[in-house]
This record gives structure tokens, C-alpha cells and sequence, in this order.
């Protein structure tokens, strides 16, 4: 892999901000998103996570600044022009009511062929694939609110491959998941940002995980940036303490070397 500043800018954000009436959530935050690589944002509750990967994904508009998709104004992308570029989990997914996966998986291609448009056999290939990237086609034909509460993410990870978007954003995707799926699920969204060279912002409460699979960390404390950089460089007790408010101790993971952190 290239050294980070030789790698492709996907999307910028230039001293964005946003506020709720009076209340600053976000100050002004500059970040940029590279290609091929998955980057993790951590830090407190109230921190602005949500807030920010909601201004990425348009689901919301900054109150100043700017964010740029291919040096281009987010704002200036027409709404299916942006569902071809970026692909948004939220924190809760909506239900999917009486709807096979193979059926949520396909709603990934309407920005492709539109409500009335003719579905295509590339469409087709695209859920395919999908179903078969996420391990999924033995549970094609089974409803959704039938799965897991793993398998369902997955599904829901599939419908963004099958969108075919570039940039990735998962608003804290494991939260309700054990830990072998926890793990299973930022595996293959760490593999695919490699695969497709995506790139890929995640929301994440887990330190440990978020260490374990992300190139890198984001920390976000009372709306600022208070910390950027590769996993080794961010888990540490002086940059945890500061984010958390409290003692954190560093070991070394005993098979891989990468930090691991614990209330000290």
C-alpha cells in the first residue's frame, strides 16, 4: 500500500460545522477520506460521530463549511448521482417488513435503473455477487427480520455492495452484535475497502476493535478533532485519558502486537 499522502483523496471536509438551534455540536472539522483504506472514528458519547458521518452521508446539511466528493461540492451531487458515489448504514436500519434479503439486497440498484426503470442483468449480476461477497445465498430467499441480528447487518452491507458505491459510512454497525460477528463484520469491511479501493468511515465505541481493523482513528471529543492518526499512534494511555476522562493502560496484543486498551 502507498504512503498515505501519495493516496487518492475520495472526500474532504473543510471547516465544517453544524448546530442544533444554539447548541454547537460540531466545530470546525477539516478531515479527509482516501481510497483503500477503512478509517474509524471513536471518542465519548456527545462527541458529534453521529452528527458527522450523517453531514457525509447528506443526511443532514452543515451549518458552515464545506464538504467535497471528487473535489466536488456534496451539495451540488443530485440525489441518485450521490446514491451511485455513497452508500450510509445508519445507527438503526429501518425494518424490512415481509422482504427476502435477495429483496433488500436489490434496493441497493435503484439509483442505478430508478423506481420505474427495467432491471438490468448487470443489476442482476450486481445483487449476485453481493449475496455471495457477504456469504449470503444460502439466506437469499429467507426474510430479513427472520436472520440474526448479525446476518441482518450483513445484509444490509450487502445492499451496499450492491449500490457500488465508493465511499462507505456505517454509523456504529456492531453495536448489537456479539463479538464474533463484531469481528466478522470489520473484517469484511476492512477486506472490501481493499478489494474495490473504497473508502470507508465507521462509527465505533469499541477501542479495541476499532484498533484491530481500522488503517486509521479519528477522535472526536466536545465536537473537535483532538486526534488523528494510525491505531499505534492514537491508543495510547495519554490520548485515551484525555478523550475518556479517565486512567487507561496500554498492553500489547500478544499475538499481533497491536495495542490493546483497559480502565487502569
Amino acid at each position: 500500500m502507498t504512503e498515505r499522502g501519495t493516496m487518492e483523496t475520495l472526500l474532504a471536509l473543510e471547516d465544517v460545522t453544524f448546530s442544533a438551534g444554539s447548541v454547537s455540536i460540531l466545530k470546525p472539522v477539516s478531515l479527509d477520506l482516501v481510497r483503500g483504506r477503512m478509517t474509524g472514528i471513536i471518542g465519548p458519547n456527545g462527541s458529534g460521530k453521529s452528527s458527522l458521518v450523517r453531514l457525509v452521508a447528506r443526511q443532514q446539511k452543515p451549518t458552515s463549511g464545506t464538504i467535497r466528493l471528487d473535489g466536488r461540492p456534496l451539495d451540488g451531487f443530485g440525489e441518485r448521482e450521490l446514491a451511485r458515489r455513497i452508500a450510509y448504514m445508519p445507527q438503526f436500519t429501518p425494518p424490512a417488513e415481509g422482504m427476502t434479503v435477495r429483496e433488500l439486497v436489490a434496493l441497493g440498484r435503484f439509483p442505478w435503473h430508478g423506481a420505474l426503470g427495467r432491471f438490468s442483468g448487470v443489476d442482476a449480476e450486481k445483487v449476485e455477487t453481493a449475496l455471495e461477497r457477504t456469504e449470503l445465498m444460502r439466506f437469499a430467499d429467507r426474510l430479513v427480520d427472520s436472520l440474526s441480528g448479525g446476518e441482518r447487518q450483513r445484509a444490509w452491507l450487502a445492499m451496499m455492495l450492491a449500490q457500488d458505491a465508493s465511499c462507505l459510512i456505517l454509523d456504529e454497525p456492531t453495536s448489537a452484535l456479539d463479538i464474533a460477528h463484531q469481528a466478522d463484520m470489520l473484517a469484511l469491511v476492512r477486506d472490501l475497502t481493499r478489494e474495490r479501493d473504497l473508502a470507508a468511515l465507521v462509527v465505533l465505541h469499541d477501542i479495541n476493535m476499532a484498533a484491530r481493523y481500522c488503517d486509521e482513528l479519528v477522535a472526536l471529543k466536545d465536537g473537535r478533532i483532538v486526534a488523528r492518526g494510525a491505531p499505534d499512534a492514537i491508543v495510547v494511555p495519554e490520548t485515551l485519558a484525555a478523550l475518556y476522562g479517565l486512567p487507561m493502560g496500554i498492553i500489547p496484543h500478544p499475538a499481533t502486537g497491536q495495542p490493546l486498551s483497559y480502565v487502569a
